[in-house]
């Protein structure tokens, strides 16, 4: 289910290309919806197949609307409509400029909702940088949004989509949550203690003049009909409770799906980190959203660049979805730090397990022989296993949570930490999702077709 709405969204502009020469999302979208279309011909169709068809690519009247920019900020957004299916996408820049480095680098913390006090337990705090470049956009472009509604209609009857790479999928974030809560309030840009200005404003002052007025009492702002948020190797945005106000929007239905793609072992995805620190104080990061974990599994090639290895593109799961997949914790997530050292699976855990039963009272010494014997046996072969997590989980770090930290730090020397971040690996990770060989300059592949020739 989570692919086809992927799919769907994130290739819906007509023939879309990529930041990259030789990227085509829109023909790996094409191939994609073609092959369902292939396998449902004979079959009855479900209603998740029948508007997968009725929203192809947005529509024959999809078009680019505007693009919002600030200079001193940089942040960037696109948007698109189709007035024939009532969908509105906004799609947020990722990092691209000098300044854009800047926003990422930063970890301090400012409140969610300008004028709270961040040193209140509890409060919403969300990364500063973030929040100073989309604050700079965000309410023009909500008011450029609300124009974008045909004339006579109201948003109310749209379906807004929301998206973003890298920087992008952050601002992505914070946009739909922001919408989710409280509408497209364009009286102010994000949330804040202060009372908005009518958001209906900038609508009545381009129809009506300047000196327009409105009678009556305010209406509230208007929401979409559905809210829909697909991002790519989105970096962690806010603390604990803005998560848990994101994921309460998700359960109460203001955000209609949600999902964090990202693709093997993009850095970007598991960072910022929680750090506690004398000069910062205690700053928490975590994921908003289930973890969608596209695999990148090694690929052969010889002499010629061809494939070759008739399961090197297919072993493993290439698409695992956070809850829906299995019940597994998150790979992306950091999890939990410390363990106790006694817990299964932990060096000492796996020695006092070995040996416990040693101590139980015996007469029978041939007995007590054979299990001196057996745990010798189960400690030498448990130490011959033994490994940098297993030195880790003496002094009770988790096991699982070391092993995370080992493979980050492994990708960063093997660069795969920031190879998985750029659009070329993302386009090949989805590639292999949706049963194709995508790669930037070549010719869209079925992954089939390659293994039934090797």
């Amino acid at each position: 289910m989570f692919l086809n709405h992927l799919c769907l969204f994130v290739t819906n502009f007509l023939q879309a290309k990529g930041g990259l020469p030789g990227v085509s999302w829109g023909d790996l979208y094409d191939r994609h919806i073609l092959e369902l279309q292939q396998q449902s011909a004979n079959e009855v169709q479900s209603e998740e197949q029948q508007q997968l068809q009725d929203l192809r690519l947005g529509g024959s009247d999809l078009e680019f609307c505007f693009f919002v920019s600030h200079d001193e900020t940089g942040c960037s957004c696109a948007v698109y409509r189709s007035l024939e299916k009532r969908m509105i996408a906004i799609s947020f820049r990722g990092t691209c400029t000098p300044i854009d480095l800047v926003t990422d680098a930063s970890i301090v913390q400012d409140a969610w909702v300008e004028g709270e006090d961040v040193t209140k337990e509890g409060v919403m705090k969300i990364h500063s940088g973030f929040r100073k470049s989309l604050n700079s956009i965000s309410r023009r472009l909500k008011e450029l949004v609300l124009a974008a509604v045909e004339p006579g209609e109201d948003l109310s009857q749209y379906d807004v989509i929301v998206t973003g790479h890298s920087l992008g999928a952050a601002l992505a974030t914070l946009f739909t949550t922001d919408v989710a809560e409280y509408g497209m309030d364009a009286g102010r840009s994000l949330p804040q203690l202060e009372p908005s200005e009518p958001w209906w404003n900038s609508l009545a002052t381009s129809i009506l003049g300047k000196d327009s007025k409105i009678g009556g009492a305010p209406p509230p702002p208007p929401r979409p009909k559905s809210l829909k948020m697909y991002n790519f190797g989105s970096p962690r945005v806010g603390n604990d409770a803005f998560v848990a106000k994101f994921d309460s929007l998700v359960k109460e239905g203001r955000i209609d799906s949600a999902y964090r793609i990202v693709n093997g072992e993009d850095i970007v995805a598991r960072f910022p980190r929680t750090v506690n620190a004398l000069m910062l104080g205690n700053i928490g990061y975590e994921h908003c959203g289930p973890t969608v974990l596209i695999s990148q599994p090694k690929t052969k090639r010889n002499k010629e660049g061809e494939i070759i290895g008739k399961n090197e593109v297919k072993d493993g799961l290439l698409i695992w979805v956070e809850g829906e997949s299995d019940d597994d914790d998150c790979p992306v997530r950091d999890g939990v730090a410390l363990s106790n050292p006694l817990s299964e699976g932990a060096l000492l855990g796996d020695i006092f397990s070995a040996v416990k039963g040693v101590t139980e009272p015996s007469d029978d010494i041939k007995q007590v022989a054979s299990r001196l014997g057996s745990v010798a046996e189960k400690v030498t072969s448990r130490l011959q296993k033994l490994s940098a997590t297993d030195i880790t989980s003496v002094v009770g770090v988790n096991k699982k949570f070391s092993e995370r930290e080992m493979k980050i730090i492994q990708s960063f020397f093997n660069g795969e930490a920031i190879a998985h971040h750029l659009e070329d690996e993302y386009y090949q990770g989805m590639g292999l999702a949706c049963g194709y060989i995508a790669l930037v300059g070549e010719d869209i592949r079925p992954i089939q077709e390659i293994e039934d020739a090797v």
